[in-house]
């Protein structure tokens, strides 16, 4: 029957991916119900802890986004970009990956990506160089922010009893120490190479023709000064407040564990911390509570609470049920070759367009495995394969922006501006994470 199981799984999995938005949870639950009521498996317990954490952090983003803040954030980017034209391929993809650490969201790159485009033309380099890689960095950045979905999920499966009682005392802090280098360097490696990629701006001949038919309006020196609401630097600051406290509770719980509350676990900290915040940009920032919810931060971070629910509820319900197969018949290669196990992260990530949701539904099984704990953290970047099939809104937003037409879709379709940037960052970011983790090992 495990393989009929195991059929049903992935075609909910197909299925959810192919629709899109909350269809993705919607057809985990309609998986989990074959295997409960027809197969009768016991079911897991849902992913509660890493629900409520997402829940509150996208509740204080999203306020924060009403009030102004990554109007603010952009803002800031902008002026840094502007003052390093020639470097752009360099600090495009700082900028989208500091602000996606920040904020906990690649939506921030959306409005970056214009500027950027904007500042390579102005200095004569090639879009698709900055333009590419920073698509990826604002992606990359997930996997080690303090406040995005995907860590909060990783968060949830270190606090597995099976990780625990191996002795790995693992955290949030040691994802922030393995991966915040990993994927900056992974990202910085990646954006080397894209700068010796293609022809010169002036030498393209796509871009020769858009000049020559007027399709391209003339390099404006005017620049219209910014406005914002009167408290986005305000909620800016509180938001940044909590991700410090975020972190915070992570030291204390890794390193002065006494001083927190008794009985109390890092994802209720971490849901208190955010929920706190919330309510204080919400009441010194006047937000206007009914904006939040319309908001694409906080819509995005609810199809991502929706998807983990029904996605990783029906993995957990499937890899329990065969625990002792799968730990007979694939232990040996994840303990000799870990890194395989990466690959079948990147390949789901490919499917499920959803850093969050591919971590909750597959990283159960490493564990499963026995794969070690810091060989998890190492691996984590790898859930960043959304750029393969270049149909992912930050792809789209990127191909858009670029009027030069230097970025965009090869005719066989794979062939796009974002393959080889996001194959270097990953791989790297993931041999790089490798390199650090094997230090928790000794």
């Amino acid at each position: 029957m495990f393989y009929v199981e195991l059929a049903v799984v992935l075609l909910a999995i197909f299925l959810g991916a192919r629709l899109g938005g909350i269809a993705l949870g919607a057809m985990g639950g309609g998986g989990l119900f074959v295997l409960t009521f027809v197969f009768h498996l016991e079911p897991a317990s849902p992913p509660i802890d890493v629900i409520l954490i997402i829940a509150a952090v996208i509740t204080a983003a999203g306020a924060m986004q009403t009030a102004g803040g990554l109007d603010y954030l952009v803002g800031i980017a902008e002026k840094i970009l502007r003052k390093n034209p020639s470097r752009i391929t360099y600090f495009g993809p700082m900028v989208t990956w500091l602000f996606t650490f920040l904020a906990g969201t690649g939506h921030v790159a959306y409005s970056v990506m214009p500027v950027i485009a904007e500042v390579a033309r102005e200095a004569g380099v090639r879009p698709e160089r900055p333009m590419s890689i920073s698509a990826i960095a604002s992606q990359q950045a997930i996997t080690c922010s303090p406040v995005s979905a995907a860590t909060a999920a990783m968060i949830g499966i270190l606090a597995t009893p099976s990780i625990v009682e191996k002795g790995y005392n693992l955290g949030l802090i040691d994802i922030i120490i393995i991966c915040v280098p990993a994927t900056f360097i992974g990202c910085m490696i990646a954006a080397f190479i894209m700068n010796k990629i293609g022809k010169e701006l002036k030498d393209d001949p796509e871009y020769q023709r858009r000049v020559k038919e007027g399709l391209i309006p003339a390099i404006s020196t005017v620049r219209v000064e910014r406005q914002y609401e009167p408290y986005a630097k305000r909620s800016v600051m509180i938001f940044l407040l909590g991700a410090v406290g975020v972190v915070s509770v992570g030291l204390l719980r890794k390193y002065m564990p006494q001083i927190l509350p008794p009985k109390m676990s890092t994802p209720q900290a971490i849901e208190i911390v955010m929920l706190t915040i919330s309510a204080l940009i919400i009441c010194f920032c006047k937000v206007r509570v009914d904006k939040i919810m319309s908001g694409n931060v906080f819509q995005a971070g609810m199809m991502a609470v929706i998807g983990i629910f029904g996605i990783a509820w029906m993995g957990d319900t499937f890899f329990n049920a065969h625990k002792a197969f799968l730990t007979g018949g694939l232990s040996n290669l994840a303990q000799t070759a870990p890194w395989v196990f990466a690959i079948a992260l990147f390949i789901l990530s490919v499917l499920l367009y959803s850093q969050a949701a591919t971590t909750r539904a597959l990283m159960p099984l490493g564990v499963t495995l026995g794969i070690p704990a810091p060989f998890l953290i190492a691996m984590f970047p790898s859930v960043n394969g959304y750029f393969f099939i270049p149909n992912y809104p930050t792809i789209v937003a990127a191909i858009g922006f670029d009027r030069t037409g230097t970025t965009g879709i090869g005719k066989y379709v794979l062939n796009h501006s974002f393959m080889i940037p996001g194959f270097v960052a990953t791989i790297s970011a993931v041999a790089i994470g490798f390199g650090i983790a094997s230090l928790f090992l000794k």
